[in-house]
């Protein structure tokens, strides 16, 4: 039997992940469109927009899992592209801490919002990371996922911590 061509693969995983942002843009154009039809309702139940807007950003960040994981499985076998995709890991593992020391009343005007974003996808980042770091074959590239791992944990870890803890004190 014959393995499909490395490149037809790379292919597949880049198609899968113009296919999830085309998606992930539609719905957020309809929920664009709720909002600006119906202002007085998102006015008044705007707890429940919120919740709505909530579960669209964890079901568009969960989409991008798929198409992750079929990325996973066709740079395993390649030590360069498994090095590459760690590294990429582990700077955007570094925007986490980097994120929570740019939550402060000074920046919270321009950055904050931003900020608190990044934080909110982090837990499953952590996910993503894990099954990363489970899956790579390479001591290096195991590494610097390792290292990925740890800085997105920690952070997060931190976060959890700081929002329960000033919980407690209010």
């Amino acid at each position: 039997m014959r393995s499909i061509p490395w490149r037809v693969q790379l292919g597949i995983v880049v198609a899968a992940y113009a296919a999830v942002v085309l998606l992930a843009a539609i719905l957020v154009i309809i929920r664009y469109v709720q909002y600006a039809e119906n202002p007085a309702g998102a006015a008044a139940a705007g707890g429940m927009y919120a919740g709505g807007d909530l579960l669209l950003g964890l079901f568009i960040v969960c989409m991008f899992f798929v198409p992750t994981f079929l990325l996973m499985l066709v740079i395993r076998k390649s030590e360069p592209a498994s090095t590459r995709y760690s590294q990429v890991l582990l700077g955007a593992s570094l925007t986490a801490p980097v994120c929570f020391a740019l939550i402060s009343p000074a920046l919270t005007v321009s950055f904050g919002w931003l900020a608190m974003y990044r934080l909110l996808i982090s837990p499953p980042l952590v996910i993503v990371v894990l099954l990363s770091w489970l899956f790579a074959r390479f001591p290096r590239a195991k590494r610097l996922i390792l290292y990925a791992l740890l800085l997105e944990a920690g952070s997060t870890g931190i976060f959890i911590a700081v929002l329960v803890l000033g919980r407690w004190h209010l």
